[in-house]
């Protein structure tokens, strides 16, 4: 009977839930757990064969999705889009530009593309999509914001454990992220009563999807890092991104989370 109630906390059945950077590493597994959760999904991102590949993956696993190719700096595509959903029960902002870069490699251009990509970006879909969350707190009692954030926008990240300068989570990268989180208390007591709740999510290491080769698009640490990020883990393991990007995210969605109503709500 507990873990019957533990579940219907988490089911989205009959939710819709916008998802950026879908595609992606983390994006893929956020995607996947909220599907199996009972969500439809809208799959965001910049290219429309990756995201059509992957909705067709979705479909092949019994979940509902469709796919919006669209920037979301391109502000006017963003608005145009939101402006034509009636109701948006999840909003996810996953998605960032960033360029992994040594420190000395660092330009002004990243800090501002970077924060363009996480902060700008991320105020812009929830002012369009503002009208459509609120629709869906009538309808169903609550509706949900999730930015994702990183641990590197409260901690550094340690450069004697990378094997070069070029593999070291970068200062742009951390730093956008703290906006992000600092936006998101903004959003919470700005949405908070019309029962929108907003809350981030600060992911820490993870491994790379497979052994320490990764896959394409995506750059992981290496394997000396990664053995001694596990080193460093109290449980002894790094996690999989299934853990931060999915049991969260769906258990700040649900009612069961309901106290993190327009307040911070970091999640870490």
């Amino acid at each position: 009977m507990a873990e019957t109630m533990s579940t219907d906390l988490f089911r989205l059945d009959g939710r819709v839930a916008f998802l950026s950077g879908a595609a992606g590493h983390l994006g893929r597994a956020m995607a996947l757990g909220l599907g199996r959760a009972g969500a439809h999904l809208i799959l965001n991102g910049r290219n429309a064969d990756k995201l059509k590949a992957f909705s067709g993956e979705l479909a092949g696993a019994g979940i509902s999705s469709e796919y919006a190719a669209f920037d979301m700096m391109d502000f006017p595509k963003l608005r145009a889009f939101f402006a034509q959903r009636p109701r948006i029960d999840v909003l996810v902002n996953n998605a960032v530009t960033m360029t992994v870069k040594s420190f000395a490699e660092v330009t002004s251009a990243d800090f501002e593309s970077t924060y363009a990509s996480a902060v700008t970006a991320a105020f812009e879909a929830v002012r369009a999509a503002r009208a459509a969350l609120v629709a869906a707190a009538r309808a169903a009692g609550d509706a949900s914001i999730v930015n994702i954030a990183t641990m590197y926008a409260s901690v550094s990240p340690d450069p004697r454990i990378y094997d070069a300068p070029g593999q070291v989570s970068p200062p742009h990268y951390g730093a956008a992220k703290a906006g992000l989180i600092q936006l998101t208390r903004h959003l919470a007591a700005e949405l908070g009563p019309d029962g929108v709740r907003v809350n981030a999510i600060a992911p820490g290491p993870f491994p790379p999807p497979a052994s320490c080769g990764g896959e394409p698009g995506f750059r992981p640490k290496t394997c000396l890092a990664n053995h001694a990020l596990t080193n460093r883990a109290p449980i002894g393991n790094l996690r999989t991104p299934a853990v931060p990007g999915l049991a969260r995210l769906q258990f700040r969605h649900r009612r069961g989370a309901s106290s993190g109503r327009g307040v911070d709500g970091l999640v870490k």
